[in-house]
């Protein structure tokens, strides 16, 4: 997968501390929703945070240069392509326009600061979407609904930190309710991603497979993928 930030949807229908956030930490407000909807994406998005950030801090610079799941990315490039859609969907989630042109090497500007700075960009992010509003109406170049482009970051987010995981050989897990949230979108994204090059062919998989698995598989990953 490239990333999602530049594909249609099928239908539209349909202050920062230099830590990981602890459980004595605030958590951005969440308004009330009913028992039977779907979590807001601000609560999928801090529960994703929280378990990609140990995966990344646990990168060394030595592992930098490793491939990635992602053919077109090593560890460096696809930390930087992280990095810069974690920022970029905090202006989305405003309905703001935003440049996808360039990739800033953040690493490089950052140095051995980098997880700390990605992980006060991932608080903003949760933030931004947890801002009444968010989820309302369409954002994005494409005019999207807001909550597809929240659950796009969610997905990068999400299947980004297992192609860390997996090029580092570090374990990881996605949080609890994001899988099920993400299934429902690459379904639903799947062939027109597929048709720009943004998802390869599914893998096909054996009866059984895990919710993570199918997921990755829709995204034409090899869930048994190796650095080798």
């Amino acid at each position: 997968m490239n990333d999602t930030r530049d594909i249609p949807e099928e239908t539209h229908h349909g202050a920062p501390a230099h830590t990981d956030r602890t459980a004595d930490a605030p958590h951005p407000v969440q308004a009330p929703h009913p028992a039977d909807a779907p979590p807001p994406i601000s609560v999928l998005l801090d529960a994703a945070a929280q378990a990609a950030l140990p995966v990344l801090r646990a990168v060394r610079d030595d592992q930098l240069g490793r491939p990635t799941p992602c053919s077109e990315y090593d560890v460096r490039a696809l930390l930087n392509h992280l990095f810069q859609v974690v920022v970029a969907f905090q202006t989305l989630a405003a309905k703001k326009d935003v440049d996808f042109s360039r990739t800033p090497d953040r690493l490089g500007e950052y140095g051995a600061q980098w997880p700390d700075r990605f992980a006060d960009e991932t608080v903003r992010l949760v933030e931004a979407w947890a801002a009444p509003g968010a989820e309302d109406g369409l954002t994005g170049g494409m005019q999207l609904p807001a909550r597809t482009v929240g659950a796009m970051v969610l997905l990068d987010l999400t299947v980004h930190a297992w192609d860390v995981a997996r090029a580092i050989g570090r374990p990881y897990a996605p949080a609890a309710g994001c899988v099920t949230e993400l299934r429902a979108l690459a379904a639903r994204m799947a062939p027109t991603a597929r048709t720009m090059n943004v998802f390869a062919d599914p893998v096909p998989l054996p009866p059984g497979a895990s919710d993570l698995d199918v997921l990755l598989a829709e995204t034409g990953r090899d869930p048994h993928w190796t650095a080798g």
